[in-house]
């Protein structure tokens, strides 16, 4: 402050023909001295006043300090009232921002709102989300762990947050050391100043506790108390932030030029003295005794300090004393700002300037809150609305240096002012990692649960200690740390990863797979059974077999047959608007014109017996023109009721996602499930009375033995789709469709073998029994 001062007073350009002068109090790290020091500043020392006007000008216009947030904010609350400036150099509370409370204060250092945000950024870099903090018992501590908290929550978790005590209590360092030890947090913040982390510091390297990174605020990054060969192997690797380094030409020629001054008011530098070269004034001589006298070295006052090498002689890492010297600076320009008002353009009532002669703190405070210059060094110099300075930090690492010792590294660079994503700078090839691996610790509660996973919260636990639940079947989740799985959509299913969305298999009966194939060779091949018992037939249509019981009910049987097997293969393949009508109205019409003829030659069969009987002549009101037309009303019944349902609510193609969740079912649907039952409904009606007829002419003598061959094929018919509405109903997907394909053609073999393999039998190995001699002489009545 003085070399400041000295410098401002040299220098012609600023405040030319003004002498700024000074006075100093220690505030002995004591908040009632401070006060005291504040008072004595902006009364004066005099124990009595002349001017009762109270005019004139102040004993002081600007205060520099304190430089602590405690004791700032107490001296600015009185400050405040007379608008007196106060700029302190080190007291970095973001409470001091408010400028309802504190209207007069102003500051070089940045706030401790942006320091928390310089952490943030080197935390949030790195991936930490499991932290650590611990404050120290005042305003700056708790006012900054305050802030951290809250800036963590929003992206991570704070696993402990410890206050440091503000006396040195054995028991309370402790309990302390035991959190850090029972936590998992590898990352933990420090906002305190040296004085009250040192116990803590010291009880840390006597547990040997190593695996710990430590993130240090301001207050103790440059601390050389914490930082040395015994501390290193816990704290090395420390990242810290720190006030930005300046340089200032001249000083250390300045801080060479101090010599002894024998003032009883003012004996710091005679301590200083005996301090840095370890002897004594003669004036301390008097009063020890002789044996203390022989080992005790006198000061001359003529030692060279320039072959010192101390902290005070070291210039290289000017950080807090830059921000006193920016202080000095900043009140000297207010008041060359002052001076240069131009009359009739100033800023106060009427356009009036201010009287340097005659100047008051009000005005002067004007003029600092729009100061804006820049430094020797380069540095850009002016305050906020809130009375902040310009927050650049320098980023900090302790590492060993190349000799073994100990050393604070730079390793980047926190700019509030720079465009967003590039306020942070680190240089990660400088930087030194106190860990085996010599690489970036990880520091979470719990591991990020990776895609095709969700977090779920553990019960009394922070938000970021959580288990990974791998996602239902139907849910992704794509990216790292899901909260919630998302459904696919419903033509879509999770993959095996459950990572993303995939199209569904599209399921039906195809002609490519084994199942297809089989059924299709099963259909083809009794359809062309039934086509070639058809050309038996008809080339032996004149013979007895053939012609007995209306050949013509036969042909048509067969092909109707042929229609069933055929109609099975409309079941098979893609599912199409056509195919879909066309399967069941095929399949009702060919098995209606199947159970009508069966039934036909059934009445036949029963005519036909009671025909041979005296004074009966009933097969002239059935003969093969009734026959054939009762064949065709059965039909036409079927495809009235096929034409109603089709115009009604006609099958359609439909893809089912409901019926199996990772496969989309592609099926015809029936559309009207009234339409579909009768058409199921009359061809088992049909078939009911046939068999009932069949069954009651199963006595009948052996020449009418055909109705036997009905009531067999009937029943095997009957069973067949008696059984398919269960199964029907229980199949999932295609084999639905393939039990109903197997229904067909089961109850199609079963008409074919039960009715046509007799007479094949005996037209084709039994010739010699095709005769008429012969049928006629097994019909002869018994005696």
């Amino acid at each position: 402050m003085i070399f400041a001062i000295e410098e401002i007073n040299r220098d012609p350009a600023l405040l030319p023909n003004i002498t700024l002068g000074y006075r100093l109090y220690e505030n002995c790290v004591n908040l009632a001295m401070a006060f005291r020091a504040a008072m004595t500043l902006i009364s004066g020392v005099g124990n009595t006043f002349t001017d009762y006007s109270c005019t004139g000008t102040p004993p002081v216009l600007g205060i520099v300090g304190d430089p602590g947030s405690t004791h700032s904010i107490a001296i600015s609350r009185i400050l405040s009232l007379y608008r007196m400036p106060l700029v302190s150099y080190y007291a970095t509370c973001s409470c001091l921002s408010n400028r309802r409370e504190f209207p007069s204060f102003f500051r070089t250092i940045p706030s401790d709102a942006f320091q928390v945000k310089a952490m943030i950024q080197i935390i949030k870099h790195y991936g930490w989300t499991w932290v650590g903090a611990i404050a120290s018992d005042d305003d700056y501590g708790q006012y900054a762990v305050k802030n951290f908290i809250k800036d963590v929550h929003k992206f991570g978790c704070v696993s402990f947050s410890e206050t440091l005590p503000s006396v040195n209590a054995k028991r309370r360092i402790l309990q302390i050391v035991n959190t850090i030890k029972q936590s998992t947090a590898r990352i933990i913040v420090v906002f305190s100043s040296e004085a009250y982390f040192n116990p803590l510091a010291k009880e840390i390297v006597r547990q040997n506790i190593r695996d710990r990174q430590w993130i240090a605020s301001e207050a103790w990054t440059t601390s050389t108390a914490i930082l040395n060969e015994e501390t290193f192997s816990s704290f090395g690797g420390t990242i810290g932030i720190a006030i930005r380094r300046g340089e200032i030409p001249g000083l250390k020629e300045f801080l060479l030029q101090v010599r002894p001054v024998f003032n009883h008011n003012n004996n710091l530098a005679n301590q200083f003295w005996e301090e840095m070269f370890k002897c004594e004034f003669p004036n301390k001589m008097n009063n020890k005794s002789s044996s203390d006298l022989v080992s005790s070295r006198i000061c001359t006052g003529l030692e060279d300090i320039e072959s010192t090498k101390t902290t005070y002689t070291d210039v290289s890492e000017l950080r807090a004393s830059y921000t006193v010297y920016k202080a000095v600076y900043a009140l000297a320009h207010s008041l060359h700002n002052l001076m240069s008002c131009e009359s009739g353009k100033g800023p106060f009532e009427n356009n009036s300037c201010a009287d340097i002669t005659r100047v008051q703190p009000w005005q002067l405070l004007h003029y600092l809150k729009r100061v804006n210059f820049t430094t020797h060094y380069g540095d850009r110099v002016s305050f906020d609305e809130n009375g902040d300075a310009l927050a650049i930090y320098d980023v900090m690492n302790w590492q060993r240096a190349d000799d073994g010792s100990v050393k604070i590294e730079t390793i980047g660079l926190f700019d509030e002012s720079a465009p967003a994503g590039q306020e942070l700078i680190l240089q990660e090839d400088k930087i030194f990692w106190n860990f085996d691996s010599n690489t970036p610790p990880r520091s979470v509660c719990s591991e990020s649960c990776f895609p095709g996973t969700r977090k779920a919260a553990r019960k009394g636990e922070p938000l970021c200690c959580f288990d990974c639940i791998p996602c239902a079947e139907g849910e992704i989740s794509n990216h790292t740390d899901s909260i919630e799985c998302v459904k696919c959509p419903p033509d879509f299913w999770s993959n095996p990863r459950r990572d993303q969305c995939v199209m569904k298999d599209i399921e039906f009966l195809s002609y490519e797979e084994p199942l297809g194939i089989s059924l299709t060779t099963i259909s083809l091949f009794g359809s062309c059974v039934s086509a070639a018992v058809l050309a038996v037939f008809i080339y032996y249509r004149n013979t007895p077999v053939v012609k007995a019981n209306n050949s013509e009910l036969s042909f048509l049987l067969l092909l109707s047959l042929i229609l069933c097997f055929l109609c099975s293969l409309l079941f098979i393949g893609q599912p199409l608007h056509l195919t879909c009508m066309l399967r069941h109205v095929v399949f009702g019409i060919s098995f209606v014109l199947c159970i009508s003829c069966i039934l036909v030659k059934t009445i036949v069969v029963i005519m036909a017996f009671k025909a041979t009987l005296p004074d009966n002549n009933v097969m002239k009101w059935f003969g093969a023109a009734q026959q054939r037309g009762t064949v065709f009303v059965f039909t036409v019944i079927q495809a009235v009721i096929c034409i109603i349902w089709l115009t009604t609510a006609s099958p359609v193609p439909f893809k089912n996602t409901e019926l199996q969740n990772s496969k989309i079912i592609f099926e015809c649907n029936v559309g009207s499930i009234t339409g579909f039952s009768c058409l199921l409904g009359y061809i088992g009606l049909l078939a009911s009375v046939c068999f009932l007829m069949a069954f009651l002419a199963r006595n009948l003598p052996d020449n009418f033995n055909e109705a036997k061959f009905i009531t067999f094929s009937m029943l095997i018919f009957c069973a067949v789709w008696i059984a398919f509405i269960p199964a029907y109903v229980s199949s999932p997907g295609k084999y639905s469709d393939a039990v109903e394909i197997f229904a067909i053609l089961t109850s199609s073999f079963g008409l074919l073998i039960a009715i046509f393999a007799p007479k094949c039998y005996i037209i084709l190995l039994h010739p010699e029994k095709n005769t008429k001699k012969v049928l006629m002489g097994r019909v002869a009545p018994k005696q």
